[in-house]
């Protein structure tokens, strides 16, 4: 697969990912991880895996947290399958950056994350 392709694919991910959260659908978000991904939620901590992961974003969701919105955005190439993510993003609670979302395509040809880390800055 080309370079443009397997961004354009890891760019699908982000938007689907975004687009769930944006419907409070803590299922699709869940769904952009690979099973065994692990997110690094700072300050809440290290979730591991596809079932620890869904309950934070359900948890995050149930609190009220909507609207994520991403500036800033940076993708560079990692590896010949996937790209890493880097940006800042906005919610209506809160305010933080992405340090890191490794977005590789799999086997299917969808994009999903095997690696996540951001970080809550602060609140709005």
């Amino acid at each position: 697969m080309l370079e443009n392709q397997v961004l354009e694919r890891c760019k699908q991910g982000i938007a689907l990912w975004q687009k769930a959260f944006n419907k409070q659908d803590a299922v699709g978000c869940a769904a952009q991880y690979t099973q065994d991904c692990e997110m690094i939620a700072r300050p809440f901590g290290v979730f591991k895996g596809k079932e620890a992961i869904l309950a934070f974003w359900q948890d995050i969701i149930d609190k009220g947290f909507k609207n994520v919105e991403y500036s800033d955005v940076e993708w560079q190439p990692c590896g010949d399958d996937g790209f890493i993510l880097k940006s800042k993003w906005t919610m209506n609670k809160a305010f933080g950056v992405v340090h890191k979302e490794h977005w590789v395509v799999q086997s299917d040809g969808v994009a999903k994350l095997v690696f996540d880390d951001f970080e809550i800055q602060g609140e709005r």
